[in-house]
Protein backbone atom coordinates (compact mmCIF):
# COMPACT_ATOMS: atom_id res chain seq x y z
CA UNK A 1 0.00 0.00 0.00
CA UNK A 2 1.36 3.53 -0.86
CA UNK A 3 -0.23 6.80 -0.46
CA UNK A 4 1.51 9.97 -1.32
CA UNK A 5 0.75 13.08 0.71
CA UNK A 6 0.55 16.53 -0.90
CA UNK A 7 1.67 19.16 1.20
CA UNK A 8 1.48 23.38 0.54
CA UNK A 9 4.78 25.16 0.09
CA UNK A 10 3.02 28.58 0.71
CA UNK A 11 3.93 30.72 3.30
CA UNK A 12 2.09 34.42 3.30
CA UNK A 13 -1.22 34.49 5.07
CA UNK A 14 -2.57 37.00 2.37
CA UNK A 15 -1.33 40.71 2.02
CA UNK A 16 -0.92 40.81 5.87
CA UNK A 17 2.45 40.18 7.72
CA UNK A 18 1.27 36.84 9.37
CA UNK A 19 2.39 33.19 7.99
CA UNK A 20 0.05 30.07 7.03
CA UNK A 21 1.23 26.71 5.90
CA UNK A 22 0.30 23.25 6.54
CA UNK A 23 -1.64 22.26 9.97
CA UNK A 24 0.55 20.04 11.75
CA UNK A 25 -2.50 18.06 13.55
CA UNK A 26 -4.06 17.53 9.69
CA UNK A 27 -0.72 15.96 8.65
CA UNK A 28 0.58 14.28 11.74
CA UNK A 29 -2.40 12.31 12.75
CA UNK A 30 -3.37 10.92 8.77
CA UNK A 31 0.72 9.90 8.72
CA UNK A 32 0.88 7.80 12.03
CA UNK A 33 -2.26 6.09 10.99
CA UNK A 34 -1.20 5.33 7.57
CA UNK A 35 1.95 4.41 8.99
CA UNK A 36 0.76 1.79 11.42
CA UNK A 37 -1.21 0.33 8.63
CA UNK A 38 2.08 -0.55 6.81
CA UNK A 39 1.76 1.78 4.37
CA UNK A 40 4.90 3.17 2.20
CA UNK A 41 4.46 6.96 2.37
CA UNK A 42 5.88 9.69 0.06
CA UNK A 43 5.71 13.37 0.99
CA UNK A 44 5.79 15.50 -1.88
CA UNK A 45 5.00 19.84 -1.97
CA UNK A 46 5.03 21.94 -5.33
CA UNK A 47 8.55 23.50 -4.28
CA UNK A 48 10.23 19.86 -2.59
CA UNK A 49 11.83 20.74 0.47
CA UNK A 50 10.42 21.61 3.36
CA UNK A 51 6.85 22.74 3.90
CA UNK A 52 6.04 25.71 5.71
CA UNK A 53 4.34 25.25 8.78
CA UNK A 54 1.18 26.89 9.60
CA UNK A 55 2.60 28.71 12.93
CA UNK A 56 -1.16 29.23 14.56
CA UNK A 57 -0.92 24.87 14.66
CA UNK A 58 2.46 25.15 16.52
CA UNK A 59 0.85 26.84 19.16
CA UNK A 60 0.09 25.32 23.01
CA UNK A 61 -3.45 25.35 22.34
CA UNK A 62 -3.51 23.38 19.41
CA UNK A 63 -0.83 20.42 20.46
CA UNK A 64 -2.19 17.13 19.70
CA UNK A 65 -0.61 13.54 21.05
CA UNK A 66 0.14 13.34 17.00
CA UNK A 67 2.12 17.15 16.71
CA UNK A 68 4.36 15.82 19.95
CA UNK A 69 5.41 12.67 18.62
CA UNK A 70 5.55 14.46 15.29
CA UNK A 71 8.34 17.24 16.83
CA UNK A 72 10.10 13.94 18.23
CA UNK A 73 10.06 12.18 15.13
CA UNK A 74 13.87 12.56 13.93
CA UNK A 75 13.36 10.59 11.34
CA UNK A 76 9.59 12.07 9.88
CA UNK A 77 11.42 15.37 10.24
CA UNK A 78 14.02 14.25 7.76
CA UNK A 79 11.11 13.37 5.38
CA UNK A 80 9.85 16.37 5.44
CA UNK A 81 12.52 18.28 5.30
CA UNK A 82 13.21 16.65 1.66
CA UNK A 83 9.86 16.44 0.23
CA UNK A 84 9.82 15.33 -3.51
CA UNK A 85 8.65 17.62 -5.96
CA UNK A 86 5.10 17.56 -6.75
CA UNK A 87 6.07 17.33 -10.63
CA UNK A 88 8.04 13.67 -10.03
CA UNK A 89 5.27 12.28 -8.35
CA UNK A 90 2.58 10.11 -10.69
CA UNK A 91 -0.33 8.65 -9.99
CA UNK A 92 0.82 5.19 -11.46
CA UNK A 93 3.45 4.83 -8.24
CA UNK A 94 0.51 5.19 -5.35
CA UNK A 95 -2.68 3.54 -4.47
CA UNK A 96 -4.21 6.74 -2.78
CA UNK A 97 -3.70 10.41 -2.39
CA UNK A 98 -3.63 12.81 0.62
CA UNK A 99 -3.93 16.40 1.45
CA UNK A 100 -3.82 17.19 4.45
CA UNK A 101 -5.02 21.64 5.16
CA UNK A 102 -4.26 24.12 6.81
CA UNK A 103 -4.59 27.95 4.98
CA UNK A 104 -1.67 27.20 2.71
CA UNK A 105 -3.31 25.57 -0.42
CA UNK A 106 -5.99 28.00 -1.09
CA UNK A 107 -3.13 29.94 -2.59
CA UNK A 108 -0.80 27.38 -4.29
CA UNK A 109 -2.53 23.90 -4.66
CA UNK A 110 -6.23 24.86 -5.69
CA UNK A 111 -4.09 26.05 -8.95
CA UNK A 112 -0.66 24.12 -9.34
CA UNK A 113 -1.53 22.09 -12.37
CA UNK A 114 0.50 19.31 -11.39
CA UNK A 115 -1.62 18.89 -8.48
CA UNK A 116 -4.93 19.18 -10.50
CA UNK A 117 -3.55 16.67 -13.25
CA UNK A 118 -2.43 14.50 -10.41
CA UNK A 119 -5.35 14.50 -8.93
CA UNK A 120 -7.21 13.48 -12.40
CA UNK A 121 -5.00 10.62 -13.17
CA UNK A 122 -5.64 9.49 -9.14
CA UNK A 123 -9.58 9.90 -10.53
CA UNK A 124 -9.42 8.39 -13.43
CA UNK A 125 -7.17 5.01 -12.35
CA UNK A 126 -10.55 4.57 -9.96
CA UNK A 127 -7.73 5.60 -6.77
CA UNK A 128 -9.14 6.98 -4.07
CA UNK A 129 -8.34 11.15 -3.30
CA UNK A 130 -8.86 12.25 0.01
CA UNK A 131 -8.62 16.15 2.03
CA UNK A 132 -9.30 17.58 4.86
CA UNK A 133 -9.82 21.09 6.12
CA UNK A 134 -8.84 23.55 3.70
CA UNK A 135 -7.51 21.04 1.37
CA UNK A 136 -10.43 20.18 -0.47
CA UNK A 137 -9.56 23.45 -2.33
CA UNK A 138 -7.22 21.31 -4.03
CA UNK A 139 -10.56 19.94 -6.19
CA UNK A 140 -12.00 23.24 -7.21
CA UNK A 141 -10.40 23.21 -10.47
CA UNK A 142 -10.07 19.18 -11.05
CA UNK A 143 -12.36 18.01 -13.97
CA UNK A 144 -13.46 14.57 -14.67
CA UNK A 145 -13.18 12.38 -17.77
CA UNK A 146 -16.42 14.19 -19.34
CA UNK A 147 -14.81 17.83 -19.07
CA UNK A 148 -17.17 18.71 -16.00
CA UNK A 149 -16.13 19.67 -12.46
CA UNK A 150 -15.20 16.70 -10.47
CA UNK A 151 -17.21 18.22 -7.98
CA UNK A 152 -20.74 18.38 -9.79
CA UNK A 153 -22.98 16.37 -8.11
CA UNK A 154 -20.39 15.11 -5.35
CA UNK A 155 -21.13 15.45 -1.36
CA UNK A 156 -18.55 17.22 0.09
CA UNK A 157 -17.26 18.93 3.06
CA UNK A 158 -14.79 21.41 4.37
CA UNK A 159 -13.33 24.36 5.99
CA UNK A 160 -17.10 26.11 6.96
CA UNK A 161 -17.64 29.52 6.51
CA UNK A 162 -18.52 29.67 10.13
CA UNK A 163 -15.12 28.36 11.10
CA UNK A 164 -13.42 30.80 9.22
CA UNK A 165 -15.29 33.75 10.48
CA UNK A 166 -14.38 32.04 14.12
CA UNK A 167 -10.47 32.39 13.09
CA UNK A 168 -11.30 35.95 11.49
CA UNK A 169 -9.83 35.31 8.92
CA UNK A 170 -12.79 35.44 6.31
CA UNK A 171 -11.30 39.10 4.84
CA UNK A 172 -7.85 37.44 4.27
CA UNK A 173 -8.42 34.50 2.41
CA UNK A 174 -8.81 34.35 -1.08
CA UNK A 175 -12.14 33.06 -1.12
CA UNK A 176 -13.99 31.28 1.44
CA UNK A 177 -13.97 27.36 0.95
CA UNK A 178 -17.73 26.44 1.52
CA UNK A 179 -19.09 28.86 -1.07
CA UNK A 180 -16.58 27.59 -3.47
CA UNK A 181 -17.62 24.17 -3.16
CA UNK A 182 -20.65 25.15 -3.68
CA UNK A 183 -20.38 27.10 -7.02
CA UNK A 184 -18.59 24.42 -8.40
CA UNK A 185 -21.45 21.72 -8.22
CA UNK A 186 -20.37 20.40 -4.84
CA UNK A 187 -23.05 18.61 -2.54
CA UNK A 188 -21.47 20.21 0.36
CA UNK A 189 -22.78 19.65 4.51
CA UNK A 190 -21.28 20.22 7.90
CA UNK A 191 -21.55 19.49 11.40
CA UNK A 192 -20.70 22.48 14.14
CA UNK A 193 -17.87 23.95 14.53
CA UNK A 194 -15.02 21.80 15.02
CA UNK A 195 -17.05 18.75 15.27
CA UNK A 196 -15.02 15.71 13.40
CA UNK A 197 -17.06 15.17 10.04
CA UNK A 198 -16.22 12.80 7.17
CA UNK A 199 -17.80 13.03 3.74
CA UNK A 200 -17.39 9.72 1.51
CA UNK A 201 -18.81 9.71 -2.06
CA UNK A 202 -17.50 7.18 -3.65
CA UNK A 203 -13.12 7.12 -3.98
CA UNK A 204 -13.72 11.18 -2.91
CA UNK A 205 -12.72 11.51 0.72
CA UNK A 206 -13.28 15.17 2.62
CA UNK A 207 -13.20 16.02 6.06
CA UNK A 208 -14.17 19.20 7.29
CA UNK A 209 -11.65 20.61 9.90
CA UNK A 210 -8.56 19.65 11.86
CA UNK A 211 -10.76 17.09 14.15
CA UNK A 212 -11.57 14.96 11.11
CA UNK A 213 -8.01 13.95 9.91
CA UNK A 214 -7.86 10.95 11.94
CA UNK A 215 -11.18 9.75 10.35
CA UNK A 216 -10.42 10.81 6.69
CA UNK A 217 -7.29 8.69 7.52
CA UNK A 218 -9.13 5.59 9.06
CA UNK A 219 -11.56 5.89 5.76
CA UNK A 220 -8.87 6.11 3.36
CA UNK A 221 -7.30 2.99 4.57
CA UNK A 222 -10.99 1.24 4.69
CA UNK A 223 -11.34 2.21 0.96
CA UNK A 224 -7.72 1.16 0.09
CA UNK A 225 -8.86 -2.28 1.79
CA UNK A 226 -11.90 -2.74 -0.28
CA UNK A 227 -10.42 -1.97 -3.17
CA UNK A 228 -7.80 -4.44 -3.39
Amino acid sequence: MKIVIVLTSHSQLGNTDGKTGFWIEEFATPYYIFKEAGAKITLASPNGGQPPIDPKSDSPENQTESTIRYKKDEELLHLMANTAKLETISATNFDAVFYPGGHGPLWDLTTDKNSIELIQDFWDAKKPVASVCHAPSVLLKVKDEDGNFLLKGKKVTGFSNTEEKAVQLEKIVPFMLEDELKSKGGIYSKKEDWVSYVVTDGLLITGQNPASSGAVAKKLLSLLSHNK
